[in-house]
């Protein structure tokens, strides 16, 4: 049985993550600075409330919970803000994890699962997209998560850790059993905030309509976060066995536009759902959609709740169940 120490384990993917790690017969231990985690989330597992750059708390975890492997999820990940407050990504993103690593080396930990993004890619060139793709962020969340990537490669080609860096698509849906949602504020994510327009009767806002897609708004790759969480511990365990280090796709292979989400959100909760059109976010590429054969191949993922509708579902039984995130819990 493991101890995996889990940052940022109390947002939204990894306690879905920490759920999963402790069905599998692992024992997650969560460092989270609860800045967008939260702790009712994660209450049946040891939380230390503390940020990357303490690197005494960080230390001190490390030494009392004996931990085995990291699975890395703290991270700022807003492509608007990274674009207007860059410094601050390469903060957190970079410099915070920089430590980490430093800290792992100490106490001679080799095994970390990343939380990378489909940002690394930018402006595809191909879709869908497959691992090899050329990276060329197009903001600077995305960058950060490519320079860490290369990071990670470094001190695996030097013998000092073993990784898997797993970029995701966009991560969606809720905890089939009902325990566990999407709960940001402010909300960034569309189908929370379309699910939340449906319950409160706000508008949902479409960032461009002008891209050069069949309806003119932004095309997604969307995977279920249960979906997610599994491939993780399969990363996990394939380093755990001596495995090689890889990056993988996490996606269904399948793009959908935000008129899209929004219609089957319509048709999902019997809602109606209004909009306003707005212009583009700053940094947005107009289709990111995913080849996941790799770690189908390799790991042998397959996820369990491919379909839009599925994803949208257990979303909403969430947010219909909890209209104030987790503080109607």
């Amino acid at each position: 049985m493991s101890k995996i120490l889990v940052t940022g384990g109390a947002g939204y993917i990894g306690s879905h993550v920490v759920k999963e790690l402790i069905r599998q017969g692992h024992q997650p231990v969560v460092f989270d600075n609860l800045q967008t985690g939260h702790h009712k989330a994660v209450k049946s597992v040891p939380f230390i409330e503390g940020d990357l750059a303490d690197q005494g708390k960080l230390k001190e975890t490390f030494r009392s919970y004996c931990i085995d492997a990291v699975m890395h999820f703290a991270a700022a990940c807003l492509v608007g803000e990274s674009v207007n407050d860059p410094l601050k990504y390469f903060n957190n993103n970079v410099k915070n994890s920089l430590e980490l690593l430093e800290i792992m080396k100490k106490y001679r930990v080799k095994n970390i699962v990343f939380s990378s993004s489909a940002a690394v890619y930018g402006e595809p060139e191909k879709i869908p997209i497959p691992e090899e793709h050329p990276c060329a962020p197009t903001n600077p969340y995305g960058e950060t998560k490519w320079i860490f990537e290369k990071v990670l490669q470094a001190f695996c080609e030097d013998g000092k850790l073993n990784y898997a860096s797993l970029r995701y698509f966009n991560a969606a849906g809720a905890d089939p059993e009902g325990e566990l949602g999407e709960d940001h504020s402010p909300e960034t994510h569309l189908i929370p905030i379309v699910l939340r327009a449906a319950l409160n009767g706000d508008a949902v806002p479409i960032y461009g309509t002008d891209y050069t897609t069949p309806d003119g708004t932004c095309i997604r790759d969307y995977i279920h976060v249960t979906d997610l969480a599994q491939a993780h511990i399969l990363a996990l365990n394939r380093l755990e066995r001596g495995g090689i280090s890889g990056t993988y796709n996490l996606g269904n292979g399948n793009g959908y536009s935000v008129k899209e989400v929004i219609e089957t959100a319509r048709k999902l909760t019997g809602r109606k759902i209004s909009v306003v059109e707005s212009p583009r976010r700053p940094g947005d590429p107009a289709r990111l959609v995913a080849s996941s054969e790799k770690i189908r191949k390799e790991l042998g993922w397959v996820p369990k709740y491919p379909d839009l509708e599925t994803i949208i579902e257990t979303a909403w039984e969430w947010h219909r169940k909890h209209p104030n995130g987790y503080r109607d819990k």
